[in-house]
């Protein structure tokens, strides 16, 4: 045998495996997607959100480790997305629906199918924008922050098992309402042009200042203390932060643009 047909059988067998331990995360994420699945049908609703928490913190695991020990693949991209769609696409639009918006018929799965086709979509959009884009920035809400957004709200709201008193006189019709027009919102959110951070750049091998060991510290207490508002002011925050973002662009650029005097040879305006 030659030895440039040895050197592609051997090309062959690198490109037959794919790396385990980043993939393995991958699939713990979508086993707990389909864990909130099966939640929701058995009505364990509080389950079902927590189930995609943890999904969200694989989802972040996977790819920094593959990032950290330089095994990602265009296999570890495909099967990524894939989760993404169930943990965080189907699983937070089927866990809103029947907690919530059963009532409003038609409406109400229309709504979660339309939260459904935007994560696909927004995934399908960073699958083809992955060397084009800037790695600093996602273009449009990533799917994960979107179903945090919609299981922060769940955990907030008033008719749910972890009942907040400061929420506790509103109605649930109201509740109700307000998830229909976050689920819409935020999927909109997903599909859009707006620009948010991708923390991607973090390098936790570097040092850091102690004010920021104190600012960590301060976010553990007050997710000790008060986790359902903790979660929805980081969820808000960050959700908000791209159309914030765009609009202060948008003044900053408007106040550069200084508009031109004329004037005439002789001096005068």
């Amino acid at each position: 045998m030659s030895f440039r047909k040895r050197r592609k059988r051997k090309d062959r067998r690198k490109f037959r495996g794919t790396f385990l331990i980043p993939n393995l995360i991958t699939t713990g994420s979508l086993f707990s997607g389909f864990y909130a699945i099966v939640s929701s049908i058995n009505g364990r609703f509080e389950s079902a959100a927590l189930a995609i928490l943890v999904a969200m913190v694989l989802d972040g695991l996977d790819g920094r480790l593959a990032r950290l020990t330089q095994t990602t693949s265009g296999f570890g991209v495909q099967y990524d997305s894939l989760s993404d769609l169930v943990a965080f696409g189907v699983a937070p639009a089927l866990l809103v629906y029947l907690w919530a918006l059963q009532d409003f018929g038609r409406f109400g799965w229309v709504a979660a199918f339309l939260f459904v086709a935007c994560g696909a979509l927004r995934l399908a959009r960073f699958n083809v924008q992955t060397r084009t884009v800037d790695s600093r920035y996602f273009v449009g809400l990533p799917c994960p922050a979107a179903a945090g957004a919609m299981v922060a709200l769940f955990f907030a709201a008033p008719t749910s098992d972890a009942l907040l008193t400061w929420a506790a006189w509103l109605r649930p019709q109201l509740v109700e309402g307000v998830m229909l027009l976050a689920l819409v919102t935020v999927g909109s959110l997903m599909v859009s042009t707006f620009r948010y951070p991708s923390f991607k750049k973090i390098d936790l091998r570097q040092r850091w200042s102690y004010r920021a060991y104190m600012a960590l510290a301060a976010g553990v207490l007050v997710l000790a203390y008060r986790p359902a508002a903790f979660l929805l002011t980081a969820a808000g925050i960050y959700t908000l932060s791209g159309p914030v973002s765009w609009l202060w662009g948008r003044v900053r650029r408007r106040d550069d643009e200084v508009p031109a005097v004329e004037t005439d040879p002789s001096g005068a305006l």
